[in-house]
């Protein structure tokens, strides 16, 4: 009898060995995953983005491969229209309401900061700065702090020409090229009574605009060089080969009386439509200050994209921001909608730098100043001084017409 229990005992043991050394069934792989099947629902995130009504099937797209690229959540993501230009107002008339994540211009980071309504930029923050042009993030950061992705960088302006009437060394130099064009009837265009682009001067000549510690707008386009650039405008203004305008008159002229002009590149496909092989873009020329000759400057500005400050999920919402804006998904957006990139390997494919006005853009950018810190004030009195050139009043000097204008814009 004790020899049978021995055994049974025996056997008893050897099983229950081979049951804990897993010897029994294991369960089968998971399809997606190649491993054993997870049980409880995906966590699920709402978020909302507001974009251009031209941006929303793009967005659409850019959001289907964010959910690809994050398959460990349930997104329910929607989405709202919005322009990047109305963007601030939207968002002040009510932050709690407005999107998780939105696109606006960069001149009204400052007023969105001031008002709280941005989330500052925490995650990924070195990675952001180090893929994106200085410029892009300069307009994206207040006070040292990151406030909002850079997305493109192509609201600025540069010089288009007719091969046919200038060469490369021609548009080089602003005195050059009225020159050229006055020898051969045709016209050079800019519109100097737009502040936008009449600053080109006073940039270029080292003159600022800045915002004092109070909040008010602080100009110095009427020192020493700002009256050399003023007097530079003077001249610019009274020579025989200058012309004046809008986009429609630019459009109308070129290739005709125009043989250059000033514009950015909401113009290149119809002025490349009607030059043809003749067309072609370079950055702002040089021109003379006093003794010198010195670089015209520009403005800058980009399109940035935000997080609502009031958004219930913020983390999740600077994950989306920053895959709607990072090097993919601007390549993406300019194969779609030909808007220039801030990400620095985007700008620098094939692609972009065959685009002549983009690459045209970037030249110039090189020697442009953002608007983050140009107030409202400052556009009026710009185009007053503009018009008064272009209208050749001189009833005043220089001096004294461009002290006029910084009293009023200091106001």
């Amino acid at each position: 009898m004790k020899r049978i229990l021995a055994i049974v005992l025996s056997l008893v043991m050897i099983i229950s060995i081979f049951a804990g050394c897993g010897a029994l069934p294991s369960p089968s792989p998971s399809p997606t995953t190649g491993g054993p099947t997870t049980s409880g629902p995906k966590e699920k995130v709402s978020l909302k983005i507001w974009g251009s009504q031209e941006d929303q099937a793009m967005l659409a797209t850019m959001v289907e491969s964010f959910k690809v690229a994050n398959p460990d959540k349930d997104y329910d993501i929607t989405f709202g229209v919005v322009s990047e230009a109305d963007t601030k107002t939207k968002v002040l008339e009510d932050p709690a309401a407005a999107a998780d994540v939105f696109a606006f211009a960069s001149d009204q980071i400052k007023d969105l900061v001031s008002a709280g309504a941005l989330y500052e930029i925490t995650r990924n923050k070195d990675k952001i700065t180090s893929e994106n042009m200085e410029g892009s993030v300069d307009a994206a950061t207040v006070n040292g702090k990151l406030y909002a992705y850079p997305e493109t960088a192509d609201n600025g302006y540069f010089m288009y020409y007719d091969k046919s009437v200038f060469s490369e060394e021609d548009v080089k130099s602003l005195d050059k090229m009225l020159d050229v064009a006055n020898s051969k009837g045709k016209k050079v265009f800019m519109d100097v009574s737009n502040g936008w682009y009449i600053a080109s001067f006073f940039l270029g000549a080292g003159c600022t605009l800045t915002i004092s510690e109070d909040g008010k707008q602080k100009c110095d386009f009427n020192n020493e060089r700002g009256v050399l650039a003023g007097e530079a405008i003077k001249e610019f203004t009274a020579h025989p080969a200058f012309v004046t305008g809008d986009d429609a008159v630019l459009k109308g002229g070129i290739g005709s009386t125009i043989a250059a002009g000033v514009s950015g590149t909401w113009n290149a496909e119809d002025i490349k439509s009607i030059l043809g092989d003749n067309y072609a873009a370079t950055k702002l020329p040089t021109f003379t200050l006093g003794d010198e000759q010195v670089q015209m400057g520009s403005f800058a500005g980009y399109k940035l994209v935000g997080v609502n400050s009031q958004t219930k999920a913020p983390v999740e919402a600077m994950n989306l921001a920053e895959w709607l804006t990072n090097e993919q998904n601007q390549i993406l957006r300019f194969e779609t909608r030909a808007m220039g990139p801030s990400n620095i390997k985007a700008a620098n494919s094939s692609a972009v730098q065959e685009n002549a006005a983009l690459a045209a853009l970037a030249e110039q950018n090189q020697f442009a100043s953002s608007q983050k810190d140009v107030l409202g004030s400052f556009w009026a009195p710009a185009e007053a001084f503009g018009t008064a050139m272009e209208a050749k009043d001189y009833s005043k000097s220089i001096k004294e017409q461009l002290d006029a204008m910084v009293a009023q814009i200091e106001g």
